[in-house]
This record gives structure tokens, sequence and C-alpha cells, in this order.
């Protein structure tokens, strides 16, 4: 069973940094692609950067220039670092991973950034 696990979430004052990882267990096999996506209480998980098919990537406006996306050594893992981070990156954030046309999703961390 494909399972992917975040961490690295917190608290932090705005204009902080954190950084987040995500690592897959229950395949040998490489995702797709993988990216983070956010979500606040009863609003749209919104795209906050993923690598794409041939491994460029892609931001939200809110974040470019402040985030970045970045792979780990081991196959399937993944980073989010975030910087100068604003009270409006505050969500619950999530790692994404599609194989085989299948979409796989992570618990999600909680990203809190206090004004």
């Amino acid at each position: 069973q494909v399972q992917l696990v975040e961490s690295g979430g917190g608290l932090v004052q705005a204009g902080g940094s954190l950084r987040l990882s995500c690592a897959a267990s229950g395949t040998t096999l490489s995702f797709a692609s993988m990216g983070w996506y956010r979500q606040a209480p009863g609003k749209q998980r919104d795209l906050v950067a993923r690598f794409t098919r041939d491994s460029s990537t892609t931001y939200a406006d809110s974040v470019k220039d402040r985030f970045t996306i970045s792979r780990g050594n081991a196959k399937n893992t993944m980073y989010l670092q975030m910087n100068s981070l604003k009270p409006e990156d505050t969500d619950v954030y999530y790692c994404n991973g599609r194989l085989f046309g299948a979409e796989y999703w992570g618990l999600g961390t909680q990203v809190t950034v206090s004004s």
C-alpha cells in the first residue's frame, strides 16, 4: 500500500522559515510527479509547488521567490523550503504523488505563521 508521510510543520513567526519533508513507502516505483498542496478549513486544496513529468517545477504565484521545492536523494522523497513566511501561509500542507494515473496524498502537516 502506497503511503506518503509529511513532516516538518509547526509554529513560526512571520518572516521565519520552515522545511517540510515528504517520504513515500509501499512502492519501488518512482512517482511520475510529486508536489505540495495546502488547504485551509472549508476551502479547496490548492497547489503550492510541484514537479511536472519532465521534472521542471511550477509554483503558485503567492509563493514564488519564497518557497523552493526539491527532491531528496532517496526515491520518492521531496522537500519544501519555505522562507519569508507570512500569516496567510497558515494551512495544512499535503504531499501528493502520481503513479500510473493514481493520486496519493499524505495526511498533511500543519503550518502556522503568527504575525
